[in-house]
């Protein structure tokens, strides 16, 4: 019985709470933002940015004016249905056949010459993904031990767009951090890089004392040591010639990062922001280097939109 329910859930699809996938920089998804009087194409442009409460950072690289609630539609493709997927709408108010709708407040915003990043906390969410009967068997055999339903939605909502895993070097005195991050995002087209660092990571008080970092890109196919990095998130790494790879230093601050990283940005960071369990840097870009030509990078979505782009005959490489 169970290998008949696994069936009708995932079909032949192995089960894992998220997926990690490879894509090229150009996704097929689109992320709307509705404000009162628009409706604003920010696919490139928003990152989630904490995650108790859910924030997502939005730059909007024009005038800003007052902003209280709005909503963001994750859609397949363009709204009016010139991509591959479903949603056709394109005017506020509409979402066509969106796969998810967050409804957000604003939090805080970071106001520049050249735009504002604006901090929407979620209030609500709605989520097509996938039937409602097999959204709830999910949840109820995966996902409930210690996740409302509604905060499960939120994260379906949330990761229907791959967020791209980037590597964070911190270097101070004789201590070091190297470790993976999908929270963050470069501002399109600024010298400007936002971070979402979680409160428990070890080098969070060394990096807000000395407001420096390094932001590396790598290929996918370094995806096994990009997550083994994940522990160092709430340790200390072991000492530099006991990690499974070589060290290269950055040219202005001296940072190591792995000698396989494709570029890196070092970054000053010029304003911080307690959002909840997660800290907000917005930093300045002083300095960046292309080490090897730009590839394909590792993303990350959630196990029900893998389903759902499945469903629709698209399957993410990698998984």
């Amino acid at each position: 019985m169970k290998s008949l329910i696994r069936k009708f859930l995932m079909g032949d699809t192995a089960f894992s709470p998220y997926s990690k996938i490879t894509a090229a920089d150009q996704l097929r998804e689109k992320v709307y933002l509705e404000l009162p009087d628009r409706l604003l194409d920010v696919s490139g442009s928003h990152w989630i940015l904490c995650i108790e409460p859910l924030v997502f950072g939005v730059w909007i690289g024009e005038a800003v004016g007052p902003v209280d609630e709005c909503r963001l539609y994750f859609c397949d493709g363009d709204l009016d249905g010139s991509g591959p997927g479903r949603a056709r709408a394109a005017e506020p108010g509409a979402h066509g056949d969106a796969e998810a709708i967050v409804s957000a407040k604003l939090l805080d915003r970071v106001d520049e010459e050249e735009g504002s990043l604006l901090l929407l906390e979620l209030k609500s969410s709605r989520i097509h993904s996938l039937p409602f009967l097999k959204t709830w068997l999910l949840y109820y055999r995966y996902y409930r031990k210690g996740l409302p339903f509604a905060r499960f939605k939120a994260y379906v909502a949330a990761y229907s767009y791959p967020r791209r895993i980037r590597i964070v070097s911190f270097r101070q005195d004789d201590y070091y951090n190297i470790f993976p991050m999908d929270l963050l995002g470069a501002i399109p087209g600024q010298d400007r890089y936002v971070f979402g660092l979680r409160h428990t990571n070890t080098a969070l008080p060394r990096i807000l004392e000395t407001g420096d970092l390094v932001v590396s890109e790598a290929s996918f196919r370094y995806k096994d040591l990009i997550y083994g990095l994940g522990k160092h998130h709430s340790g200390s790494p072991p000492p530099p010639e006991d990690l499974p790879f070589r060290l290269a230093l950055t040219d202005t601050f001296g940072f190591p990062t792995p000698d396989w990283v494709e570029s890196y940005k070092e970054v000053r960071i010029v304003k911080t922001l307690d959002m909840g369990s997660h800290m907000l840097l917005w930093g300045e870009v002083i300095h960046e280097k292309v080490l090897t030509p730009p590839v394909e990078h590792l993303f990350l979505v959630h196990f029900l939109h893998y389903l759902h782009q499945k469903n629709n005959g698209f399957i993410y490489q990698g998984a």
